[in-house]
């Protein structure tokens, strides 16, 4: 899981100058552990160009290159590499027009490589600098045609710093997610993880969201589950939520596309974005539908015999008959919890979108992911165990985004089947951790670790009762709370302690006779 340290931020607070060296610390400190540290490896001048004007010039070897005067300084003004505000510039790309703003990588500035850029002689002139492509600056893959700022929605003054306009002045470390920590495939997970490490004031993001009211009359999901694996239904929660009338031309942000791409996530369009936005955030998978290619209810089923879908890969698949499927009038619409289908895919013209979040079965999306060879992001996570309690905040988060970003219009509805099982309350006698961990833990500092990580700890006759939170189903036994209260109030306090050999019963009549045959010889 990587996470960019500008969206840590918003969810706990880190003091001025935090490094990723500081959260690789306090993350290590609650058994979190860094595998890599992610940055754009970007140095200026980078900056706003706006293109005046540009001559193209026809080659020898039969290609056209543009001669341009770009401004990157406002009028009367030094530009960031000490020179002219006007610099003259050699391009291959033809994808751009008089008047569009777009990254111009100055004399002195270096890009990933490294590869530093420094004034040339090239075609006949001296290029003063470079226009760079989203790919060139780590954004993304596309190197045909250079980046213009309106592909971002991004607009600014001639001369502003890209680096920082763009986002690309963040960092993201990467932690290694073991099975049974499911919920640190998110954000909200390790901003968790980091407030325990520190004390740092953590903010909930799944609680900045109401949730649609439920409402039978919503869009139609009925959950048919004919044949569940070890006898857990496949889906214990749906919820969806509508948004109408978006705008498909509208680009994704900048801020978005820095943080995907340093999640290691590669932009594809505003809708589909959001939704994997909102799965790193949240952890929990997303899928969207182009509403007007659904034709009547979802009802989520087994496989039948025969059956097949084509995936979003473009891959048709015949499916097995444990295969848990999102199926409408027609028939299957996509693998739950692993890709969509083919024939709801939201496209270039898709203006209503059905939200999808569920919670799966983590065997079946495990068995069907390996079955038709399709490891996911959103299978990872279901895998591991979703909080079942966040579907309905999700799917809100979503529709807010569709909102502000794509400019349409939420239904005020939605709906929304949970038969998630309550949790039941574990057991912690007095003194059990204590015992345990070889520690002298007070009962107050039992209870207030436990609280801390979301429990709802009730003091019993003997000791607590402990109800895990729904992020947690690793929680099972009271062996599990205790090395919870071990992990939150430091390993550094168990003590190095040799074990003591128990006493021998010395040497048997055989392997003394055989020592001293050993001794004579």
């Amino acid at each position: 899981m990587r996470v960019p340290l500008s969206w840590l931020a918003e969810y706990v607070d880190l003091p001025p100058g935090t490094s990723l060296d500081d959260v690789h610390a306090a993350l290590v400190r609650v058994g979190l552990e860094e595998e890599d540290v992610h940055t754009f490896d970007l140095q200026g001048p980078i900056v706003v160009g706006e293109v005046l004007e540009f001559v193209e010039e026809p080659q020898t070897n039969g290609k056209t290159i543009r001669w341009c005067q770009v401004r990157v300084a406002p009028e009367g003004e030094q530009a960031a590499d000490g020179g002219d505000a006007v610099h003259g510039i050699v391009c291959g790309a033809r994808n751009f027009f008089v008047g569009d703003k777009v990254v111009v990588t100055l004399p002195g500035s270096v890009l990933p490589g490294p590869f530093p850029i420094a004034a040339r002689k090239t075609y006949g002139h001296v290029s003063d600098g470079m226009i760079a492509s989203a790919k060139e600056l780590g954004l993304g893959e596309d190197h045909d045609g250079i980046l213009r700022l309106s592909t971002l929605g991004v607009d600014a003054p001639v001369g502003t710093d890209a680096i920082a306009l763009l986002g690309l002045d963040d960092a993201a470390v990467e932690i290694n997610v073991t099975p049974d920590r499911g919920y640190a495939f998110s954000i909200r997970g390790v901003a968790r993880e980091y407030a325990h490490a520190t004390g740092a004031v953590y903010r909930d993001p799944a609680a900045q969201v109401p949730a649609a009211t439920a409402s039978a009359d919503a869009f139609p999901v009925e959950v048919r589950d004919e044949a569940p694996i070890r006898g857990r239904v496949g889906a214990s929660v749906f919820a969806t939520r509508i948004v109408r009338g978006i705008d498909p031309t509208r680009p994704t942000p900048a801020w978005m596309v820095a943080r995907l791409k340093l999640a290691g996530i590669r932009s594809l369009s505003l809708p589909v974005d959001i939704t994997n936005y909102v799965m790193l955030e949240l952890g929990q998978p997303i899928h969207g539908y182009d509403l007007d290619a659904l034709q009547g209810g979802i009802v989520v089923r087994r496989a039948a015999p025969g059956e097949t879908l084509e995936t979003l890969d473009g891959k048709v698949r015949t499916l097995h008959a444990e295969d848990l499927l999102i199926t409408d009038d027609r028939g299957a619409i996509g693998l739950a919890g692993v890709m969509g289908g083919a024939s709801t895919e939201i496209g270039d013209a898709t203006t209503n979108v059905l939200i999808e979040a569920a919670n799966f079965d983590p065997v079946s999306i495990a068995r069907t992911a390996r079955r038709h060879k399709l490891p996911s992001e959103a299978s990872k996570r279901f895998e591991r165990g979703v909080d079942p309690a966040v579907a309905g905040a999700a799917a809100a988060r979503v529709a807010q985004l569709l909102v502000d970003l794509a400019g349409g219009v939420a239904d005020e509805r939605g709906s929304l089947i949970h038969e998630a099982p309550a949790r039941e309350a574990i057991h912690l006698p007095d003194g059990f951790v204590t015992g345990l961990i070889g520690v002298e833990y007070t009962a107050d500092e039992v209870h207030d670790a436990l609280a801390e990580i979301g429990g709802a700890v009730a003091r019993v006759e003997g000791g607590f009762d402990v109800v895990p939170p729904s992020w947690r189903p690793d929680l099972t036994a009271n062996v599990d709370l205790a090395e919870e209260v071990a992990r939150l109030l430091g390993y550094d306090r168990i003590p190095s302690v040799l074990p003591v050999a128990p006493p021998g019963r010395g040497l048997t009549r055989a392997q003394r006779v055989r020592r001293g045959v050993a001794d004579a010889l």
